[in-house]
């Protein structure tokens, strides 16, 4: 136990905690700010959605598909020059968080997709007969309906964005990733990279148990 401690205060671990937890709760935001208008305009204008329109949601789609297919640690690198417009700097927690935000926005946007389509048809088409404007079947059916699964794709979202947090480090990105990469790889030093594994490990496994009880605790089906 007293080794783990000194391992903490040498390669300032706490500090690279913080620094993950940052990227990854401000990147969550950005990633639902966008993703989630994203989901829905896909998954209503689906063939079966509330408001079909083949070419947008092809469209829309190939985005989605194609950014999904860009390796994270490719995309970081082409996104450096916009990076450095936005952020000022291509190096550190707040340059990555860029990155990180840019890779989640079509996976939430899928993710939202389909917890939409995992909703019972039957229940919206009833809000249509009884009147309902589209933006209120959105608000009221949609995004109430599917609150449980959106929040388990909230805790996804954020697993993988602690991956990509610690790929960042390879090149600067600061957080755990940066720790496991200068300490545990660089200078050979195995307890270092170990204790960083475990303590990636432990955070993957905290949001995972508190957002799967949020999602049952409100799933009241």
């Amino acid at each position: 136990m007293q080794g783990i401690i000194e391992i903490f205060k040498e390669v300032h671990m706490m500090k690279g905690l913080e620094e993950t937890l940052y990227m990854v709760g401000l990147s969550t935001f950005v990633s639902y700010l966008f993703g989630l208008p994203l989901g829905i305009v896909v998954a209503i204008t689906d063939q079966n959605g509330l408001k079909p329109h083949p070419i947008l949601y092809q469209i829309l789609g190939w985005i989605i598909n194609m950014t999904r297919s860009i390796p994270y640690i490719i995309l970081l690198v082409v996104l450096i020059p916009f990076t450095l417009f936005l952020a000022g700097t291509s190096v550190g927690p707040q340059a990555v968080v860029v990155s990180l935000s840019i890779g989640a926005i079509p996976f939430v946007g899928r993710l939202v997709e389909n917890s939409i389509k995992e909703i019972d048809r039957g229940v919206f088409e009833a809000a249509i007969c009884m009147g309902a404007s589209t933006w209120d079947i959105i608000t009221k059916v949609f995004l109430v309906e599917a609150i449980p699964s959106l929040i388990r794709g909230v805790s996804l979202t954020m697993i993988m964005l602690i991956g990509y947090s610690a790929m960042a480090g390879a090149v600067g990105g600061g957080g755990l990733g940066d720790i496991a990469i200068r300490y545990g790889f660089y200078r050979f030093e195995t307890d270092i990279m170990l204790v960083t594994l475990v303590v990636l490990i432990l955070l993957v496994q905290v949001i995972q148990i508190i957002f799967e009880g949020i999602a049952k605790k409100i799933n009241k089906r």
